[in-house]
């Protein structure tokens, strides 16, 4: 059984920092794709960063050089670093991996989130002003 589970959210104020953490179990690490999202009330999920089997990175522009998303294998963990934080990126954040019978690269994973069949239950980050 496949299990991730986020920490790592909280308050912060505009201009600080945060880093999330996704530890995943059952999970097979061969020719994947691990993703971060968000969510904000009354608003669409979207996709904040991903990062796949080859190495590839990739990010949605409104985080672009300010997050970086990375992965301790041996942990099974990801991580979201989360640098100069705007009230604007306050939502529920999730970590998804793709699968069980689909491959995500991330460099797509914009376009494919209904591709990731495993899900956490998200982490809040609340960004004041």
């Amino acid at each position: 059984q496949v299990q991730l589970v986020e920490s790592g959210g909280g308050s912060v104020q505009a201009g600080g920092s945060l880093r999330l953490s996704c530890r995943i179990s059952g999970y097979t690490w061969i020719d994947y794709c691990l993703g971060w999202f968000r969510q904000a009330p009354g608003k669409e999920r979207e996709g904040v960063a991903a990062i796949d089997s080859d190495g590839r990175l990739s990010y949605a522009d409104s985080v672009k050089g300010r997050f970086t998303i990375s992965q301790d294998i041996a942990e099974r963990t990801v991580y979201l670093q989360m640098n100069s934080l705007k009230t604007e990126d306050s939502a529920m954040y999730y970590c998804a991996a793709d699968g069980p019978s689909t491959q995500v690269f991330a460099p797509e994973f914009l376009e494919r989130i209904d591709d990731f069949g495993y899900w956490g239950q998200g982490t809040q980050v609340t960004v004041s002003s």
